[in-house]
């Protein structure tokens, strides 16, 4: 097993330095790390490869509404320059541009909200796909087999969904923990897949995307706070045995709380997975800022260990999201000692 994934990590570093040899090919010797940004951050096109003056992209969905044009509908292409596969101003395309860093803009500077589908985006839609059909592969096949052995789907689902109800659910939540499983096994199964597809040479930063871990955190907060019971608003704004006087400043302090756990979960996900991919990216990069092919050998080396690395995180910070979503949620549902007295 360790050989396979050795073998799989060295052949993820290998792809990687080739895809970037070909960006930086395409992107001269004046910057030779700005594609390192160019992979974390979101795109309103999904680049792929680049060969010679060939890019090798996916033109994405450009949505916008205005109060005094309504709904528009353009591709990412319309607002390039082909030439040179570079946004600009210049490139304007009826009334709307992309800049340089990728931002959607009006030429009159006029308002509009903005529906695009991004590259995360399509990439949420991937994982979320991928993480439905294991689920209803796994459900035909314990509806057509009954309880026996586990197959195809059903063997990568049914540990998943043991591990989180038994391992995590059960022993953060308690009692109640039932009404709680399937939304912790379905942040599980998409915070893992989502952090295992972004290591895929090309493929979207979805989870390191700060907007999707905020949407995650969000929703863990509101289901933590409306199954909050009495007990649980009762420590937050009497909290028991504490003097009348230090309630004013123990009270602001809880509230606070309240909103401190989602905002570490947001980070904590976003940032081990953008620094990953940037510590990664950071190496091959070595490479070409030094011209060496030893140092390119060097790089590629630790690029497979830190992808190995990297396999490791993306399964250690799924745990972590749900299993802190269920201490969360197990505070709030929790019966307290002190309630009878």
């Amino acid at each position: 097993m360790t050989r396979k994934i050795l073998a799989l990590s060295l052949l993820i570093s290998a792809f990687l330095l080739g895809f970037t040899g070909n960006t930086q090919a395409a992107g001269g010797e004046e910057d030779k790390t700005s594609f390192i940004m160019h992979h974390v951050k979101d795109s309103h096109e999904w680049h792929f490869a680049t060969f010679g003056h060939t890019h090798v992209t996916l033109p994405l969905p450009v949505i916008v509404y205005s109060g005094d044009r309504g709904l528009e509908f353009f591709k990412s292409s319309d607002f390039q320059n082909h030439e040179t596969h570079a946004f600009g101003e210049e490139f304007a395309h009826e009334g709307y541009y992309i800049d340089e860093h990728d931002h959607l803009g009006r030429v009159d500077h006029g308002s509009f909200i903005e529906f695009s589908i991004t590259k995360n985006v399509v990439m949420l839609f991937i994982v979320l796909i991928f993480v439905g059909w294991l689920a209803l592969s796994a459900a035909a096949f314990y509806k057509k087999n009954g309880a026996v052995a586990p197959k195809g789907a059903a063997a990568i689902i049914e540990p998943i969904v043991i591990f989180v109800r038994d391992d995590i659910a059960k022993e953060s939540i308690g009692p109640q923990y039932k009404r709680f499983v399937p939304y912790l096994i379905t942040l599980f199964l998409f915070v893992w897949f989502g952090n295992l597809l972004g290591l895929i040479p090309g493929a979207a930063n979805m989870t390191g995307n700060i907007a999707v871990t905020l949407v995650l955190a969000v929703l863990t907060f509101i289901i933590t706070n409306v199954n909050g019971n009495k007990d649980y608003w009762k420590h937050v704004f009497m909290t028991p045995g504490v003097p009348p006087l230090m309630l004013l400043i123990i009270v602001p302090v809880e509230i606070i709380g309240l909103f401190t756990k989602p905002f570490a979960l947001m980070v904590r996900l976003f940032v081990a997975i953008t620094a990953g991919h940037i510590v990664i990216l950071g190496f091959i990069a070595l490479a070409f800022i030094f011209e060496s092919y030893t140092i390119g050998v060097a790089s590629t080396l630790m690029v497979t260990f830190i992808n190995l690395i990297e396999l490791l995180v993306a399964t250690i910070q799924a745990y972590v999201f749900t299993l802190f979503s269920a201490m969360y949620i197990g505070s709030a549902v929790a019966e307290h000692a002190h309630a009878d007295h």
